[in-house]
């Protein structure tokens, strides 16, 4: 019986320019000033008075500390996990000591306990890096990589089948073809083999695509008819692997098979800023909509997302005037040089 590779895996520091990441620093930090107003407060009036005030301290030297995070992220992430962790606790400490010095000396506000302060602010700094730590970890295990793999390897059987089996009618007919489509189902399949916890770059993925769509125009003849529109995608932009040949995939298997006549798909990749845009539209069959197997594919995909991007991933879909969309929407992200 095959068992799933136990891997270990390094501690990293947190991507402190995730969304994600940030928004659960801010929610913990001002989670933390309510639960000491409401600690040391007789009363909730009290205590909401005492929240507004130290929130109106903390705030803008958490602003501080995030935007320096925000900008050192990648040099952290160079660092050994320890030698990063006491990098981060040092930033929030010197910044925390120079605010809380600026506010009592330059604008005269007293501030209790300066030093107490300052040691609550290493306590929670480290508790944050910690809690953050056990999320990504969280994400590591063997449970996470099989559930990786398992979304990996979803490309439908039928599709090998019908695919050997259109190759086959090509064996005597059209050897060169035959030959040729045989690589694009060897490599289609070489990627479904491949590292699912890896970034790929979005040339990579393209290329997949197209080898893929080859073969379904084999299976499929005149009946798929594919536009591509990729002339503003970018080839460095990284991504999970196959994460847009399914959408493809659900595009032929619920858009395309079921019809008799010809069926226009459409391929649209497209970078805006500091996002990369992604569109699949084929046409619109409400019975095929509905049907559970798209559905677990879309979820699927959202899911993979979610454990690679975090919050930074979105995924629609829009069905009108006779066609299925999805969009998709990543962080444009390079490989460091």
């Amino acid at each position: 019986m095959v068992s799933i590779r136990q891997n270990t895996y390094p501690d990293l520091l947190p991507d402190f320019r995730n969304i994600g990441v940030i928004a659960r620093i801010l929610i913990a930090v001002n989670a933390a000033l309510l639960a000491a107003a409401l600690f040391a407060a007789p009363d909730l009036l009290q205590a909401l008075q005492r929240f507004v005030q130290a929130a109106a301290l903390v705030e803008p030297m958490l602003l501080m500390v995030m935007t320096v995070l925000f900008v050192l992220s990648s040099m952290l992430a160079r660092l050994p996990y320890w030698g990063g962790f006491v990098a981060v606790v040092g930033i929030v400490v010197a910044i925390a000591a120079g605010y809380l010095s600026a506010v009592t000396g330059l604008l005269a506000l007293p501030v209790p306990g300066l030093f107490n302060t300052i040691g609550l602010c290493v306590l929670l700094a480290s508790a944050l890096l910690m809690y953050l730590r056990l999320l990504a970890k969280a994400h590591s295990p063997a449970l996470a990589e099989a559930r990786l793999q398992a979304l990996q390897a979803r490309i439908r059987p039928h599709f090998l089948f019908n695919s050997l089996n259109a190759v086959l009618a090509l064996i005597r007919k059209d050897p060169q073809r035959a030959e040729r489509s045989l690589e694009d189902l060897a490599d289609v399949f070489r990627t479904l083999m491949s590292d699912a916890r890896t970034f790929v770059r979005l040339a990579d993925e393209i290329s997949l695509l197209e080898r893929y769509a080859a073969i379904e125009q084999l299976r499929l003849g005149e009946r798929l008819r594919i536009s591509w529109d990729l002339d503003g995608a970018p080839a460095d932009a990284l991504l999970p692997p196959l994460v847009l040949q399914p959408l493809l995939e659900n595009a032929v298997y619920h858009g395309v098979e079921p019809n008799t006549g010809i069926s226009d798909v459409l391929v649209r990749i497209v970078r805006r800023g500091d996002r990369v845009l992604a569109q699949i539209e084929n046409p619109y069959l409400e019975a095929e909509v509905k049907r559970a197997g798209n559905r677990m594919a879309l979820e699927n995909i959202r899911e993979r997302l979610q454990l690679f991007f975090d919050a930074e991933a979105h995924i629609a879909i829009k069905a009108a005037d006779g066609r299925y969309r999805v969009e998709l929407e990543i962080p444009y992200k390079v490989r460091p040089l």
